[in-house]
């Protein structure tokens, strides 16, 4: 499939029907990784032509997705990070967990959006957030797209740095995500201070199953059922 850019259309339309004058990209990476926080980028970057070979982060090699985050992060108008901790996730859900991380991201923006896209189909950001909700996003919204690789990019260099002191579960090569790898580290040496307790890979791992927290939230365990096996690092 050749590529196709990502373009402003949405922006345009969000612009038109409700005169909002500031609109942000919003994505977010760590939502199906085992360990890490659940990371989240808001971008803004006006109308003008993004850099070339912008995408989604997940279809860039990570060398390409490395050197474009630097040229995002000085092309934007504006950008923020927000995280939510793997203690805060399993404490609240991963719904109310992606709420916090990108309150905290929109937050940090010098200016507060009138709008926001929000790359999916689910919408949990939620009022007083004016959302407009876009499915595969990060491909089609060039602030989603900025968004993806910034996140993405920033998260993953987190993670390299987590798994310096933690060498056997290869975070630098899965960013926390399951992998062969970390699952054999888990079953060997149990959960690290950055994993998240509260998700079902304890469940297979009977040794370390007494650390496991139970969530609080259902809409948290409806959410993660679908996403808990993903590999999309």
């Amino acid at each position: 499939m050749p590529y196709q850019p990502p373009t402003h259309s949405v922006e345009r339309s969000i612009r038109a029907t409700t005169g909002a004058k500031i609109v942000a990209g919003v994505d977010e990476v760590g939502r199906g990784a085992w360990a890490g926080p659940v990371t989240v980028c808001a971008a803004v970057t006006g109308l003008r032509r993004p850099p070339d070979g912008l995408t989604d982060s997940k279809m860039l090699t990570p060398k390409r997705r490395t050197e474009l985050a630097t040229v995002l992060e000085g092309w934007v108008t504006a950008y923020a990070l927000g995280e939510a901790s793997p203690g805060e996730i399993d404490e609240l859900g991963m719904t109310a967990a992606l709420r916090l991380a990108a309150t905290r991201a929109l937050d940090g923006l010098p200016v507060r959006p009138d709008a926001v896209i929000l790359d999916g189909k689910h919408d949990y950001l939620g009022e007083p957030w004016r959302v407009r909700t876009v499915v595969k996003g990060d491909l089609s919204c060039v602030a989603v797209a900025a968004a993806s690789v910034i996140a993405k990019v920033r998260r993953d260099a987190l993670m390299a740095e987590l798994g310096a002191d933690h060498a056997p579960f290869g975070f630098c090569d899965n960013a926390g995500y399951p992998s062969p790898v970390h699952r054999a580290a888990l079953e060997e040496l149990g959960p690290t201070p950055h994993h998240r307790l509260s998700w079902a890979y304890l469940d297979a791992l009977p040794r370390w199953q007494h650390l496991k927290r139970v969530r609080v939230t259902q809409d948290a365990m409806a959410l993660e059922a679908g996403g808990q096996l993903g590999f999309d690092f």
